[in-house]
């Protein structure tokens, strides 16, 4: 067979049929690509057909069918890569359905659905100024608009990161780095019982000592005990052991609890070390004035973690570090970057975190808060807040001992349970309901299995929510028979 180039790169057509439903593996540079405009209109068809039924299936499939994980041999033409496509959409788990209740995974917003096109099709790396001009810009702006919303100080900014855990571990390593502490392996790190796996990830990837992330007990709503906190900073002290960082959760992943952030801040401040908060799921909040007094005191933090993709629906991934002082991130991570040219303001963005290579996520978020507007993103905060207050209301609090703080999260266990009967109601509660086509989770908390609802879906109905509250009030008076 004779390799011709020009039809592998732009599909110039021969005489073979077979290369009319050939896409070209790269667009051509000269001109429009008529073959690649139809495939991405058939594939954006796909796309909305699946959102438009999602109300005909289960939110969690029963589908495993899947096409062949390897290449074939030879490549394969378009309408072959849209079948293979459609059968991994049949099996994929569906944010839009409005019983789709048991993640932080909402249903993405439709404009940053079209940026993830643009961004993939743009291909651009965020790692420098030069591969991705004013997507750079466009970084440095907007993480200063929510550092700005957050109460930290003129001049403070971040640095977008894929997910939270990224965001996290980022803000550990600047603020070990900051406290000069790089090369001591016994610091540690305090937080709640509560707070998120991804800090033990983090202090492990860090080379910290087994005991080197310290939990401190929640009081009855959730929330890190601070008597406990300055008990355990003296405990450091008697022990000669630096803290390298408090960190204090602004809703935590079952109950979706605020820890007491200034008085939090205040501590740290009075013994030098690093604070950060961790605000993946509520951080948000703050967007919106008639909301933001649930994360009252987080412009008291060093660095913050907020991840816009977990209420506001922008496309996975949307997650953003914030720093007090930006400068921090570059004395932590920069290397120089010797084989490109300086940047025109301030640092590259490999040069402020751990991501060298980036994809351009931050026009998602850009064009997704450009879409919703300031009234469109307080409307998203008061009615995930609104439905998890009305299906509060709906469960009996005589027999569910019921978890939730100020956010859209509630969980709930039988009252008196142990661990055998609260796995076996929960497990049998969330099939009830799967059947129904409301998916919950059933997290282990406190040493018992509950039952978990994320109020920030916006399809999901009141008549929906009150059904749920009636499913659960009637399986505790099914498991008491």
């Amino acid at each position: 067979m004779v390799f011709d180039r020009d039809c592998f790169l732009h599909g110039s057509a021969r005489s073979s049929s077979e290369a009319l439903d050939r896409l070209a593996p790269f667009a051509s540079p000269d001109g429009l690509d008529p073959q690649l405009q139809t495939f991405l209109e058939e594939a954006s068809a796909q796309l909305c057909r699946w959102f438009g039924s999602a109300n005909q299936r289960s939110p969690l499939p029963s589908l495993r069918l899947l096409p062949h994980a390897f290449p074939e041999t030879e490549g394969l033409g378009a309408q072959h890569l849209l079948d293979d496509l459609q059968q991994v959409m049949d099996g994929a788990y569906q944010p839009s359905h409005p019983g789709a209740l048991a993640h932080l995974d909402p249903p993405p917003n439709t404009a940053s659905i079209a940026a993830e096109l643009i961004c993939a099709g743009l291909n651009n790396n965020l790692l420098a100024e030069e591969l991705s001009p004013s997507l750079s810009q466009l970084e440095r702006q907007l993480c200063g608009w929510f550092a700005s919303r957050l109460d930290l100080p003129e001049g403070a900014g971040g640095v977008a990161a894929s997910g939270g855990t990224l965001s996290n571990l980022t803000a550990l390593v600047t603020a070990r780095h900051s406290l000069g502490l790089d090369a001591v392996s016994n610091a540690v790190v305090l937080t709640s019982d509560d707070a998120h796996v991804s800090l033990a990830k983090a202090c492990r990837v860090m080379g910290l000592h087994a005991d080197g992330l310290r939990r401190i007990p929640v009081d009855g709503h959730g929330c890190l005990r601070v008597d406990v906190l300055q008990q355990e900073l003296n405990n450091l002290a008697t022990e000669q052991r630096p803290c390298l960082a408090i960190v204090a959760t602004a809703g935590t992943t079952v109950r979706g609890a605020i820890d007491p952030l200034r008085a939090i801040a205040k501590m740290a401040q009075t013994h030098g070390t690093w604070l950060h908060v961790d605000g993946a799921i509520g951080a948000v909040f703050a967007l919106s004035e008639k909301t933001r007094s649930l994360v009252d005191g987080s412009g008291e933090a060093d660095s913050i973690t907020v991840n816009p993709q977990k209420l506001l629906g922008i496309a996975k991934t949307s997650s953003l570090l914030l720093v007090r002082d930006v400068s921090k991130l570059q004395a932590a991570f920069g290397t120089g970057l010797p084989y490109m040219e300086p940047a025109a303001f301030g640092a590259h963005g490999g040069e402020m975190g751990l991501q060298g290579s980036r994809p351009a996520e931050i026009l998602k978020l850009w064009l997704g808060l450009r879409q919703l507007g300031m009234e469109g993103i307080h409307s998203l905060l008061f009615n995930a807040l609104a439905r998890r207050e009305r299906l509060q209301r709906c469960l009996d609090d005589q027999a569910l001992d019921v978890r939730s703080g100020p956010l859209h999260l509630l969980s709930c266990a039988p009252k008196n349970a142990d661990c055998d009967s609260s796995e076996r109601w929960s497990t049998q509660l969330r099939q009830r309901l799967l059947d129904e086509q409301i998916m919950v989770s059933r997290p282990q908390y406190q040493g018992l299995h509950h039952i978990k609802m994320v109020l920030g879906n916006p399809h999901t109905s009141n008549a929906l929510i009150d059904h749920l509250g009636m499913c659960i009030n009637q399986s505790i008076a099914r498991s008491e028979h």
